[in-house]
């Protein structure tokens, strides 16, 4: 997989962009960065978000990936996001994205 820094700083800009209260999936990601895969979001994540608000990332179920549950659901908790049995509600938190060019 080659990634690009201009393709890395439109994803790190996107996270940044999401206010708090509401999150956004990987693919929404993808899709307003214009890149072809959730999963190359998912890359550039794990290696390159620290300073940005990862937890306001998660998978298109709206559940957060098992190793880092309880410490984002706590964290989204804490900005109001709605929360269902351990899921959030996507359709009340996400936060919408202009189509990519």
């Amino acid at each position: 997989m080659t990634i690009g820094d201009e393709q890395i700083e439109r994803v790190r800009a996107l996270v940044a962009a999401v206010p708090a209260g509401r999150v956004t999936t990987y693919g929404d990601l993808a899709a307003a960065a214009g890149l072809a895969s959730p999963r190359t979001v998912g890359w550039i994540m794990r290696t390159d978000s620290g300073d940005l608000p990862w937890h306001r990332v998660l998978g298109a179920s709206g559940r957060p990936a098992a190793h880092l549950a309880e410490r984002q659901l706590r964290l989204l908790a804490a900005e109001g996001v709605p929360i269902v049995d351990g899921r959030v509600r996507l359709r009340t938190a996400r936060h919408p994205f202009p189509e990519s060019d």
